[in-house]
């Protein structure tokens, strides 16, 4: 395991027991929470994207201001939809925050899950023409998106622009060498994996995936990764790829963990369908002693497989105790199991 990061999804709801009572809150507690995971050594802070919820949705605005804060670790998302996006005006964002950041942007994109209203990326302008799904839609999006993150001039310029030109077609401005190397896809099945190591993107895979065979999570999991990195192989790419992969994991350490956490109910694989047709398979819950927690972690073969873990965060508890939990996995589990 060469990484750890953490996965915010920023959930808010203006209830008295949450610490994280608004869209503000959400957002500054999210940079806080960066700034306290380098300082405690961790590796990355990324973030999820949801639209029509109350949750982190637009994440430029706070993956730039994560990157003018801190100085070391990734700064991402895990995921962005795909349907939603418009992904030229996407390139010149991402361009912009991986600029502020010196160059530690790693974005993940997706396809998307089921969201909080019907075909809610309507309503931002898209829909899929005769013929195409809105999973080709976004695939489609994200190759554009590559397309245009390699930096190459295709627009025809103005003869009399209000500015000077440099000679030839133009790109889109600003360009930050390097990110296109920097796109992860988050794959719930072995098919989208595929295409995502053609392509040449890393790959994200989540707590759930397509249930494809009835093996327990971690084991459908690990096949994911094996599958990938042969097409990875295959594709002739020149770098090696990076995979993540995502857990929900606490060290019990003290009693308002174990009030928390420790009531053991989460230590099974669930099945589910995410639309009516996909079945899956959402895997379990780690949360236990330290000793114990390193001897179950050590047998989750997709960990095993992955060079980056990032551990979900219950953040409506507040940063001081998200950093607790970080601090906790990082110091008592993460080295036994070959980190750093």
């Amino acid at each position: 395991m060469k990484k750890i990061g953490f996965l915010s999804f920023g959930h808010w709801t203006p209830s008295p027991q949450s610490q994280t009572r608004s869209a503000a809150d959400a957002l500054l507690q999210s940079i806080d929470l960066a700034v306290a995971a380098e300082e405690l050594g961790a590796d990355g802070a990324y973030f999820r994207v949801h639209h029509f919820a109350r949750q982190l949705a637009s994440p430029f605005p706070l993956l730039a201001a994560v990157g003018a804060k801190t100085s070391r670790i990734d700064i991402g998302t895990a995921v962005i939809d795909m349907r939603y996006e418009n992904p030229l005006y996407m390139a010149e964002d991402a361009g912009s925050a991986d600029l502020i950041a010196g160059g530690r942007l790693q974005l993940g994109i997706s396809r998307g899950s089921p969201e909080q209203v019907i075909d809610g990326w309507r309503h931002f302008g898209y829909a899929p023409p005769e013929g195409e799904s809105e999973a080709d839609m976004a695939r489609r999006h994200a190759e554009v998106l590559l397309d245009v993150l390699q930096g190459e001039g295709f627009a025809q310029p103005n003869p009399r622009p209000m500015f000077p030109n440099p000679p030839g077609l133009l790109r889109l401005e600003p360009h930050s060498e390097g990110l296109r190397e920097r796109i992860w896809w988050g794959a719930s099945s072995n098919a989208t994996a595929l295409w995502a190591a053609k392509l040449g993107m890393n790959l994200q895979s989540s707590t759930l995936k397509d249930d494809e065979s009835g093996l327990p999570f971690h084991v459908q999991q690990a096949d994911q990764i094996r599958v990938y990195r042969e097409a990875w192989k295959a594709a002739g790419h020149k770098r090696e790829p990076r995979v993540s992969v995502s857990r929900s994991i606490f060290a019990l350490m003290t009693d308002r963990d174990r009030a928390y956490f420790g009531n053991g109910n989460q230590g099974e694989d669930k099945i589910g369908f995410i639309d009516d047709k996909t079945r899956a398979i959402f895997g379990r819950s780690y949360a236990a002693e330290p000793d114990a927690l390193i001897k179950e972690l050590a047998e989750d073969e997709a960990i095993a497989e992955a060079d980056t873990l990032l551990l979900t965060v219950p953040n409506q508890l507040g940063v001081e105790y998200n950093a607790h939990v970080i601090e906790a996995i990082l110091t008592h589990v993460a080295p036994a199991l070959g980190w750093r």
